[in-house]
């Protein structure tokens, strides 16, 4: 099975991160000590919680142990865990932030999980949450008609999220107030074949992984090209515009 890439993830770096910033600017507490960012990959999220509270101590975790050590090797002195979130979710230390980045999409029973998320959050502390929402969107509805070209339809686990009534009901029951919105970012892609690049760091990944050898990934993204071209039509300057929807969540704990 390929490795997380954490130098094919940043290929899109400012693309990735705006809406972590996005997030972080609207988690509304002045000065949290201890912050954990679930997810955080090689830390290009991580780097944006440090920023908006610089005086907080940090801990990153990541169930890829090749994004743990790109993240620690660029910032040694936080503290990095290679954990899945599904096992950290289970109990243990309390967080003044909760933090996750576009991770949470690939974690299962989102009704089980996001209440216990919001368990590990301290007294007037925050879970802050960004994820995918373009699940049905052209360029994943593509991705699984090649795949069923190549007998992988119906054997793949792709990312999932709800929409946003779902997380309301699912952490109201435990909190003082829960925000939840979705933004739909439109990137500017030099090409389709950007396209392809920014999938073949996340979404493409439990496709490919799917197949037998690099000759079959290599004709699975291959032919996935050719569809995301016919979709994305590129614009008059030659660029690719690529709507790309996201779901957000802040859930506040109480004061006891």
């Amino acid at each position: 099975m390929p490795e997380w890439d954490s130098a094919q993830y940043l290929k899109f770096n400012d693309e990735r991160t705006q809406p972590c910033r996005d997030l972080a600017a609207r988690v509304a507490l002045a000065s949290p000590a201890n912050i954990v960012d679930l997810g955080c990959g090689p830390g290009n999220s991580t780097e944006v919680v440090a920023a908006r509270w610089p005086e907080a101590r940090i801990t990153g975790v990541d169930s890829s142990s090749a994004m743990i050590a790109s993240a620690r090797e660029k910032h040694p002195s936080w503290r990095w865990v290679t954990e899945d979130i599904e096992e950290w979710a289970h109990g243990g230390e309390s967080y003044d932030v909760v933090f996750s980045n576009a991770a949470l999409q690939w974690v299962s029973d989102h009704a089980r999980v996001f209440p216990q998320l919001l368990e590990r959050v301290a007294p007037r502390g925050a879970l802050a949450v960004q994820m995918p929402g373009n699940w049905d969107g052209p360029a994943h509805r593509l991705m699984r008609e090649v795949a069923g070209r190549f007998g992988i339809a119906g054997k793949v686990r792709e990312w999932f999220t709800h929409e946003p009534e779902f997380y309301y009901d699912a952490l109201a029951a435990g909190s003082t107030r829960v925000d939840v919105w979705t933004t739909e970012y439109l990137h500017v892609m030099a090409d389709a074949e950007a396209i392809v690049e920014w999938y073949k760091g996340t979404g493409m990944r439990p496709f490919l992984e799917a197949l037998p050898n690099e000759d079959a990934r290599d004709r699975f993204a291959a032919e996935y090209l050719e569809a995301i071209r016919s979709e994305y039509r590129a614009r008059p300057d030659g660029r690719v515009l690529f709507p790309f929807r996201r779901v957000f969540v802040v859930a506040y704990q109480s004061g006891n």
